[in-house]
């Protein structure tokens, strides 16, 4: 059994798509996979309606341990040059380059914390 948060990860829908268009809490895989080779008419037009820009779902890994989180990028997000968990110190991270400041976003999926090395503006 998968649940509706794995559903909509394979799927690459948003979770309040899935609840939304009554996705059950636990499904079979081999209800999943009738869902995935004959997609209802909302998820067609899901499909269909995908620009592309952003991934509707992406994988955080913390640089220093590995750990993971499935997590949906926010707008603000730039692209990091690293993500580390909130408990790690900066000091566990490579230096930045010469020449470039480093910039650090809390509130990266629910414990993460995402660093940018950029040169200064």
């Amino acid at each position: 059994m998968i649940t509706r948060h794995e559903v909509a990860l394979r799927l690459d829908i948003p979770l309040e798509m899935a609840k939304r268009h009554d996705i059950p809490s636990r499904m079979g895989e081999a209800q999943f996979a009738k869902l995935e080779s004959d997609p209802p008419a909302w998820l067609l037009q899901s499909r269909a309606n995908r620009t592309g820009k952003k991934p509707v779902w992406i994988q955080l890994e913390c640089s220093i341990c590995g750990d993971t989180e499935a997590a949906r990028p926010k707008k603000w997000w730039p692209e990091f040059t690293y993500v580390s968990c909130s408990h790690h110190g900066a000091d566990e991270l490579p230096e930045a380059e010469s020449g470039l400041g480093r910039t650090e976003y809390d509130g990266v999926g629910t414990h993460f914390i995402g660093i940018v090395d950029a040169p200064p503006q």
